[in-house]
């Protein structure tokens, strides 16, 4: 996550105020020194939305990287800045000869083996393009077909999801279909079941996602028992944050108002989509919430705070949201984030947070920082979330100027000092209640089982507690369970928005 300045911005440090909380798909964060990703060395500008980015410290470039963009200098840059800011130091290995690798990427997974062997950095510390991030953070543009994708338990390619300004929506593919198969060609298409029969991850992901601009691809889509070819061209497009369709709406559960909000990904863009949503719950009364995180994997700690603020409108500016902690060798940049006022903030008396194996990292911020003052009247609804307690900051190289690496800099506790939620947050939430992810309805409608299993959970119905695994795991091809499709190198907004292609 990251926080953004202007007035937005809240009394802390640089680092923490360029800082980014980034998705399970293998990273998250975006900013310099502080909550975000990313070490030291070079100079590196926080790509802030509005208004002007920020500069974060500017290192002196060590002789290694001041000559020149090879991949021995950019290896020597990348092993200067996770000795100076790493979160976990001693997990880095203490002789690594970089020439054993051919790429910036396994370089840095084999710097950061063991702490991911540990759980403790699943791919969240990486290296991205500065103009990739700052076209997303700022706006949520990214480029494709506009579907998020899970396998099912049957192995069944589903959408979960299809993004407004997308090609998929435009041409009809929406929530609950199920991709069949795909194909460069309509004489070409190829069963998804026969790639995951086959293993075949390569083809499989070459197929769905091209990674270029203006690729075409024909999609085998069966939907309300009809099954047609579909041909989509890969297209730029806008993510909104607030589905302008179903992101947030005043449910009326039998007399009883509830705000429902969803949010997709956490994005300058969001916080007036946020305000406005809480301006309306506020003018209706609203007392009772369900904030829909299930598939959320990241983005702006700025964001996250003001989602957080909107939720506390009886804090106070003495009440702490989080604790930033770095490393002890940088204790220096430690900092608080307390609430701040929102002039459209409510009080909710319960808040059902909708979760999944895909809510990470500042999705799971909102939730644990109400864990200490609502206790029991703040439920996770669904499964398990994926645990990512740290952030990342971003340190951009001065010798290849589209290098920005984010590293795992600094962990996150709430104000009861918990922070250990490496295995998601099915453990330390003091309410859960178990549901499914159910395609057949919209997010949002109270027909669906995990929003109904919230509207029955602040009604004060029972329901059976959540277990410790989570039901969306980003794994092989051929796993038998429920899981979200992510490459191995997803996107910047295929890191924040899981499943996204």
């Amino acid at each position: 996550m990251r926080i953004r300045n202007g007035s937005g911005a809240r009394g802390i440090g640089s680092l923490v105020i360029a800082a980014l909380l980034a998705s399970c798909g293998g990273g998250g964060g975006s900013g310099s020194s502080g909550s975000g990703s990313s070490g030291s060395g070079g100079t590196a500008v926080a790509p802030t939305p509005t208004p002007s980015p920020i500069p974060v410290s500017t290192p002196t470039p060590s002789p290694t990287t001041a000559g020149g963009c090879s991949l021995r200098a950019r290896q020597d840059w990348l092993l200067a800045q996770m000795n100076e800011w790493y979160l976990f130091p001693e997990t880095l290995p203490t002789m690594l000869d970089p020439s054993r690798y051919t790429t910036l990427d396994d370089y840095l997974d084999a710097l950061t083996a063991t702490a991911r062997a540990q759980r403790r950095d699943r791919h969240f510390s990486y290296v991205t393009s500065v103009a990739e991030e700052n076209a997303y953070y700022s706006a949520g543009t990214t480029g494709g077909f506009g579907v998020r994708l899970t396998f099912d338990g049957a192995n069944r390619l589903m959408v979960t999801e299809a993004f407004e300004g997308g090609p998929a929506l435009q041409a009809g593919i929406d929530r609950g279909a199920e991709i069949v198969g795909v194909g460069y060609s309509s004489d070409s298409v190829r069963t998804v079941a026969s790639y995951v029969a086959a293993g075949d991850q390569t083809a499989f992901y070459q197929a769905i996602d091209p990674g270029t601009a203006n690729a075409t691809r024909v999609f085998r889509v069966s939907s309300g028992g009809t099954t047609r070819d579909v041909t989509l061209r890969t297209a730029d497009f806008d993510l909104s944050p607030v589905s302008p369709r179903y992101g947030t709406k005043v449910i009326d559960d039998g007399g009883r108002k509830v705000g429902y909000v969803n949010l997709r990904t956490f994005i300058g863009t969001a916080d007036d989509q946020l305000r406005a949503a809480f301006a309306t719950f506020k003018a209706q009364g609203v007392t009772n919430v369900i904030v829909d995180l299930r598939y959320n994997g990241g983005g702006l700690l700025a964001t996250a705070a003001t989602f957080t603020d909107l939720l506390g409108a009886n804090r106070t500016s003495a009440d702490v949201q989080t604790y930033v902690a770095f490393r002890p060798s940088k204790s220096s940049e430690n900092e608080t984030i307390y609430f701040r006022r929102e002039t459209n903030a409510i009080a909710p008396a319960k808040i059902a947070f909708i979760g999944t194996g895909g809510t990470a990292s500042a999705s799971e911020y909102v939730i644990n920082a109400m864990i200490p003052y609502l206790h029991t009247n703040a439920a996770l609804i669904g499964t398990n979330t994926y645990g990512k307690p740290v952030g990342q900051i971003a340190l951009d190289n001065p010798a290849c100027p589209d290098d920005r690496l984010r590293v795992i800099a600094f962990a996150l506790q709430n104000a009861a000092r918990q922070g250990d939620y490496y295995d998601g947050l099915a453990s330390k939430v003091e309410a859960s209640c178990q549901a499914t992810d159910d395609l057949r309805h919209a997010m949002g409608d109270p027909s669906e089982s995990s929003t109904r299993a919230a509207l029955d959970y602040l009604a004060g119905r029972s329901c059976s507690r959540i277990g410790a695994s989570a039901s969306l795991s980003r794994t092989a091809l051929a796993t038998p369970a429920r899981r979200i499709v992510t490459p191995d190198r997803p996107s910047t907004a295929q890191r924040e928005t899981p499943g996204l292609f």
